[in-house]
């Protein structure tokens, strides 16, 4: 057998798997079970294998080993948006789970249209082995009437017939927010929404309205205010909640980044929080509780539920497999909760 020149090579355009097979003195098809990991080789042929595609650059072709292996060892993320602390950490949990698996990820976003939803579910056909999707905007059962029978999706925050899905309660957290909130004495609990058409959304505004019929407070849509789920809509929310009379005394916001951009409002305008108003988010962001004052919220298990996505795409075989993660209120000192009774009967005295 020819020993492999130890000399680096000089690196060209496109190199082969044929080039990789010559230089390392192989046939075709032992660089090819090297890199499919799939066959019987030795541990010094695989290294040296390795060692002169390295040094030749040489990078395996994906579509044509995905052609004779049936599997692409890639998995497709489809996301809303991928700025913002939630998503990363959605990222972060398949990644994770990924990495130990050996799989690697194509992630995209969609920026909540169809169009260019469409668009990127048909740019991966053929490319991975399975897709992961958030789509709480829109539809997903139309979007992926598209796709071929034998494409797996799991679906995160939507749901679709014969697709499994992991949906967050959000109404039900949304209502142990304003429990909480009414149990701390607030009658007068301003929402901050998220967009109109966002399943996440809609869910919290129908378990803060819920929250809001049990604390005796009844419906007051004055006290509701749209916007989506950015740190300026927030903040435009919270110039428009200061200045109300009488001012509510409590503000639940849909999302952290939302209630981020209140609170930023609220200490520009000085009105303290949480002693003349409190403040709680939704979601809990690594950066939640690391603000001053730290921010009441509920906690989604975000990198979970990413990881979660990827175990139940890899490992169920019930094509209606459904799953709710539930979420924990986490109190902090921005409800006001830890007010000492001076504070509190301060509060209690500007309502």
């Amino acid at each position: 057998m020819r020993r492999a020149s130890n000399r680096l090579a000089p690196v060209h355009d496109n190199v082969t798997i044929r080039d990789v097979a010559a230089r390392a003195g192989v046939s075709v098809a032992t660089v090819s079970r090297v890199f499919n990991r799939k066959g019987p080789i030795r541990e010094a042929t695989y290294l040296r294998v390795l060692a002169v595609a390295e040094r030749m650059r040489y990078v395996p072709d994906a579509a044509a080993r995905s052609l004779s292996t049936r599997s692409t060892s890639t998995i497709g993320v489809v996301l809303p948006e991928l700025h913002g602390e939630f998503f990363s950490e959605v990222i972060r949990g398949i990644d994770v789970s990924a990495r130990n698996r050996g799989l690697h990820l194509i992630v995209s976003g969609s920026h909540s249209d169809r169009a260019e939803m469409s668009a990127v579910l048909q740019a991966v056909r053929g490319r991975v082995d399975g897709l992961i999707v958030m789509s709480p905007d829109l539809d997903a059962s139309t979007l992926l009437a598209d796709l071929p029978k034998g494409v797996r999706v799991v679906l995160l925050n939507a749901t679709a017939e014969g697709r499994p899905s992991i949906t967050i309660d959000n109404a039900g957290g949304a209502r142990a927010v304003v429990r909480h909130l009414a149990a701390l004495g607030h009658r007068r609990i301003a929402f901050i929404s998220g967009p109109a058409k966002n399943g996440d959304s809609a869910q919290r505004r129908r378990g803060y309205r819920a929250g809001m019929r049990a604390a005796g407070s009844g419906q007051d849509v004055s006290l509701e205010f749209a916007g989506n789920f950015t740190e300026e809509s927030g903040y435009e929310a919270a110039k428009e909640i200061a200045p109300l009379s009488p001012r509510p005394t409590a503000v639940f916001a849909a999302n952290d980044a939302r209630a981020i951009g209140a609170l930023s409002a609220f200490n520009e305008l000085g009105v303290r929080v949480p002693e003349e108003i409190a403040l709680v988010g939704f979601d809990d962001i690594p950066i939640a509780r690391f603000l001053s004052p730290a921010l009441t919220t509920v906690n989604v298990p975000i990198a979970h539920l990413g990881r979660r996505g990827l175990e139940l795409l890899l490992d169920s075989t019930d094509p209606d497999r459904s799953e709710t993660l539930k979420p924990t209120l986490i109190v902090r000192k921005s409800c006001g909760a830890g007010l000492t009774r001076t504070q509190a009967k301060s509060q209690e005295d500007s309502r």
